[in-house]
């Protein structure tokens, strides 16, 4: 396996976290390198559905070395109530490293998120972003401007004091002038959070290190990501509907320590249809009756936020630049069992922009609003897929289906994903 990364390809919500479950079996680290509690991961195993928002899939691995990386926020005390939830189930978090580096979401942040939402709604609502309201943006933002706090930060309570005593103030003046709310004691909000860092500092460590020594002792690394390429704060297709962190692969190396060459696989989970939350242009969504079955048929609601995803056809447009920006090795293609009861499949080859054939995406994105869908149309396969098994002969109208993407991206599909269990995945030759 040597180091596998496991990126989304489109607006997240691809399946990830089935893909990184079925591959951590053969891992011996599995690493989350960005986003925050924004972000949610859902795993069936047997009759047991497990969601996760802070911790890397491999968790469920309780033999596996499990690492919160460096490029994540941690919102700490749901990370507890996570931690606390896997031990009821009888899961053991013993092998849980967290990242000293890691960025904390406070209290601020989440209020930011929330209140900005708000003021930006103004009438109507054209100006929002759409975010999960977890505080994402802001504690990116103040990483940025070097005025966060880090997990380490926890550990010397002296310092944590004085330093959140000295911010606050600014952000006091920004919550009551700005935002007309109440400020924060930072007396009250020192001790609660030096409270939730002795509860955390059994986990806390040096990844960076921990990786290091996996690396030089030939161990096999499995890096989770979060959300997809068209959410990347750089990359993603249209400013500013997008996360602010890295969901590409290069993401893995800034929240890993992982230098680019010790990458050796990187699988790009691609959704047999496309789905996104929030704002920004969509191409191919559908927004008739069908759209809205085919959302409750592939039960498309966020896991963070419950909130119903737009849905729509395969768009293979942006999945040629996924491609590109990931640097793509293998290509997975979930859920491809919520396509089976219908008797056509469309899949938008290219699009048609002012008049014209573009078949790659756009750099300009008032371009991208303006794009009309370009489909072919495929027959449908018309039969129960969640039953396949690795080494069965795939039905052709299926198999037609995924010879069209491969051969559109030139990367070949190595898994199939059938269904939402574990064992529902199939091997292809």
């Amino acid at each position: 396996m040597p180091t596998t990364a496991v990126v989304g390809t489109q607006w997240g919500d691809e399946g990830k976290g089935k893909v990184v479950d079925f591959l951590a079996r053969d891992a011996d680290i599995v690493i989350r390198s960005q986003g925050g509690n924004n972000a949610g991961h859902t795993v069936a195993v047997d009759e047991e559905v497990f969601k996760l928002y802070h911790l890397p899939c491999g968790v469920l691995h309780t033999e596996k070395t499990s690492i919160i990386g460096s490029g994540m926020a941690v919102q700490p005390f749901r990370l507890l109530d996570e931690i606390a939830g896997l031990n009821g189930r009888g899961i053991s978090c013993e092998n849980l490293i967290i990242s000293h580096h890691a960025h904390l979401i406070m209290p601020y942040h989440l209020m930011f998120d929330e209140l900005e939402e708000q003021r930006r709604c103004n009438g109507d609502c054209r100006g929002m972003i759409g975010t999960t309201k977890r505080g994402i943006g802001p504690v990116f933002a103040d990483k940025m401007t070097r005025s966060g706090f880090r997990v380490c930060d926890l550990a010397e309570p002296v310092e944590f004091k004085e330093r959140l005593q000295y911010i606050l103030k600014e952000k006091n003046l920004i919550l009551t002038e700005l935002y007309k709310s109440e400020p924060l004691d930072p007396v009250k909000v020192a001790d609660v959070y030096l409270d939730v860092g002795q509860k955390l500092r059994p986990f806390v460590g040096d990844t960076v290190a921990v990786v290091m020594k996996g690396l030089e002792e030939n161990k096999n690394i499995l890096l989770e990501g979060a959300q997809g390429t068209l959410l990347d704060i750089d990359y993603g297709i249209q400013y500013p509907f997008l996360t602010s962190s890295h969901p590409v692969s290069g993401g893995f190396c800034l929240g890993t320590g992982i230098a680019p060459n010790r990458i050796d696989n990187i699988y790009g989970v691609v959704k047999a249809y496309i789905s996104r939350v929030g704002e920004g242009p969509f191409p191919t969504e559908l927004k008739d009756e069908f759209g809205a079955a085919l959302r409750d048929r592939g039960n498309e609601y966020g896991t963070a936020t419950g909130r119903p995803r737009r849905v729509g056809w395969l768009d293979l447009v942006l999945l040629k630049y996924a491609v590109v920006i990931n640097g793509l090795t293998n290509i997975v293609l979930t859920k491809v069992d919520v396509l089976d009861e219908l008797p056509e499949i469309q899949v938008a080859a290219a699009y048609e922009i002012d008049g014209e054939r573009i078949d790659t995406l756009p750099g300009d994105p008032c371009l991208l609003a303006r794009a009309n869908p370009i489909y072919e149309t495929l027959p449908g396969w018309l039969i129960d897929t969640s039953g396949l098994e690795t080494g069965d002969a795939l039905p052709e109208p299926l198999a037609n289906f995924l010879d069209l993407i491969s051969e559109a991206v030139d990367v070949p599909i190595t898994l199939l994903g059938v269904g939402t269990r574990r064992r529902q995945m199939v091997e292809l030759g």
